[in-house]
C-alpha cells in the first residue's frame, strides 16, 4: 500500500513538473472533454423544465387586452369619513345613474360597491369609457360643464378622507362585464406583480381562467396603465360567503389549477382581496 502511495504522490509530481507521459496526457484531456460534455448535456436538460416567455416588442397593453374593442376602465376608491357612509352613498345614487343613462357621455358604471370585508368605510366604483383615451377626455370635458356634477363633486369632498383611482385595460381572454341580477357578493382579488412579470401572468391566467367560469363567478380582469403600476384586478361573484369558499376549494380538486398556482404565485409582491357589497345604483347587483 505504501509502494503504490509512493508511485501515485511521485506521478502526481511529475505531472506538476511537467514530465508526465503521453498517456496521462490523453486521459487527462479525454477526462476534460467527458466532464465539459456532462456540463453542456445537463444544462440542456435542466432548460426543458424552466418555462419561459418569448421576448417580444410589443407593448404589453397590446399583448394582453382585447384588440378590437377600444375599452378604458377606470376604478375609483373612496375612502369615506364613517359617519357620512350612508349620506355618500345617497349622493351617489342621485348623480351617478343619471351620468351612466345618458348617451351623450360615452361612459357607463360598471359597478359601484362598499367595501364588506377589507379596508372599512370605502366605496369602490368602476366605469368603462367605450373608445379610450378619447372617450375619457371627451366625459372629463363634458362633466366640467355639468353644474348638477360639478355640486355632486363639492358636497363629496366633504365626506372624504382620502381618494384614489387607476386607469385599467382588460385582459383580452376575460369575459366583458356585464349587468347582473342579485343578490351577489363581489370579490376584488388585487395583486401587485414585480415588474417585467405581466405576460408572464397573461400566459398563465389565458389558461386559469377556463377553471373559473363555471358557475360564472368570474366578473372581469384588468390590468392597470396610469396608477400603481404592473397591478392586476380580479373581480368575482358569489352569493354568498359560504359559495365563495366551496366555489374555491371545488377548483383544487380540478386537474392543473394546482400549476397554474405553482407557477403564478413567485410573480406577485404584495396581494389583497376586498369583499363588497353592490349599492343600489350598481349595474353589478
Amino acid at each position: 500500500m505504501a509502494t503504490g502511495l509512493l508511485h501515485r504522490v511521485g506521478g502526481l509530481a511529475r505531472a506538476k513538473s511537467g514530465a508526465h507521459p503521453a498517456g496521462q496526457l490523453v486521459l487527462w484531456s479525454r477526462g476534460f472533454a467527458t466532464s465539459s460534455n456532462r456540463a453542456r448535456e445537463d444544462s440542456w436538460f435542466k432548460s426543458l423544465f424552466v418555462r419561459k416567455v418569448d421576448p417580444r416588442k410589443d407593448a404589453h397593453s397590446n399583448l394582453l387586452t382585447k384588440n378590437e374593442e377600444n375599452n378604458l376602465y377606470k376604478i375609483q376608491f373612496h375612502n369615506v369619513k364613517p359617519e357620512c357612509l350612508d349620506a355618500y352613498n345617497k349622493l351617489c345614487e342621485d348623480v351617478l345613474p343619471s351620468i351612466h343613462a345618458d348617451k351623450y357621455y360615452p361612459c357607463e358604471l360598471v359597478g359601484t360597491w362598499n367595501t364588506w370585508y377589507g379596508e372599512q368605510d370605502q366605496a369602490v366604483h368602476l366605469w368603462r369609457y367605450r373608445g379610450g383615451y378619447p372617450a375619457l377626455t371627451e366625459v372629463m370635458n363634458k362633466l366640467r360643464q355639468n353644474k348638477e356634477f360639478t355640486a355632486y363633486r363639492k358636497e363629496r369632498g366633504k365626506m372624504l378622507l382620502s381618494r384614489r383611482n387607476q386607469l385599467l385595460l382588460e385582459f383580452s381572454f376575460w369575459n366583458e362585464p356585464v349587468p347582473r341580477e342579485g343578490p351577489n357578493i363581489y370579490e376584488l382579488r388585487s395583486y401587485q406583480l414585480r415588474p417585467g412579470t405581466m405576460i408572464e401572468w397573461g400566459n398563465y391566467w389565458a389558461r386559469a381562467i377556463g377553471y373559473r367560469q363555471h358557475n360564472r363567478e368570474a366578473v372581469g380582469g384588468f390590468f392597470s396603465q396610469i396608477g400603481n403600476l404592473y397591478m392586476v384586478h380580479h373581480l368575482w361573484a358569489y352569493k354568498d360567503l359560504q359559495s365563495r369558499e366551496n366555489t374555491r376549494n371545488a377548483i383544487w380538486q380540478q386537474e392543473g389549477w394546482h400549476e397554474v398556482v405553482y407557477y403564478t404565485v413567485p410573480l406577485i409582491q404584495y396581494m389583497d382581496s376586498r369583499i363588497m357589497i353592490p349599492t343600489k345604483a350598481s349595474p353589478l347587483q
